[in-house]
């Protein structure tokens, strides 16, 4: 009797940041995560109007102040290579310094953002959640806010142990990063 051989688990093909930016507009929704394609649904309304929100802030802040470059969602940054990391945040800044060091001027950023926003969706997981955070402040960002519109909440997070929560009470302050910057967090829910 011959022995059963065991059957080993399709690998998935990895794919590159190179790869996933000549895939179509609509092929090419959402994130790479270690090489591996993760298709991302479009927001709700709820989650654009706050990114939305969240974006106008920090655009007359950043423009008025000459501080840097910010990008909407959908902009790609790759966090790291060999697999490749590619993620979108919903709202990211890069100081002017950092920015002009890119030396493609089409494609995804190289490196990560100086501040990475993420509106957080009634439907992610809080793993997903986790490991976005992680990926960020592992590829260098400065500052990851996450921004929690059922509970109005913003959590900022400098590392994994500079964590600190915000309610609508508070003032969303980041003049570590952004000198001056400070708004209510109300602002970013009305």
């Amino acid at each position: 009797m011959l022995p059963e051989l065991v059957k080993e688990p399709a690998k998935t093909r990895l794919m590159t940041a190179r790869e996933l930016e000549q895939l179509s507009l609509e092929a090419s929704r959402g994130e790479l995560v270690q090489g591996e394609f993760i298709p991302m649904s479009p927001a709700g309304f709820v989650h654009g109007e706050i990114a939305g929100n969240v974006f106008g802030i920090l655009w007359s802040f950043v423009r008025k102040n000459r501080l840097g470059v910010l990008y909407a969602a959908e902009t790609g940054f790759i966090l790291q290579q060999n697999p490749d990391t590619v993620r979108a945040p919903d709202v990211a800044f890069v100081t002017h310094e950092r920015a002009a060091q890119q030396k493609r001027k089409t494609g995804y950023f190289q490196g990560a953002p100086d501040l990475a926003v993420e509106v957080i969706s009634p439907s992610e997981i809080l793993d997903d959640v986790e490991n976005k955070l992680i990926d960020y402040l592992e590829a260098g960002t400065k500052v990851v806010w996450l921004v929690y519109p059922r509970t109005q909440t913003i959590t900022i997070y400098r590392s994994l142990t500079d964590v600190r929560i915000l309610t609508i009470n508070d003032d969303l302050d980041c003049s570590d990063l952004l000198p001056g910057f400070s708004v209510p967090v109300a602002e970013i829910f009305a």
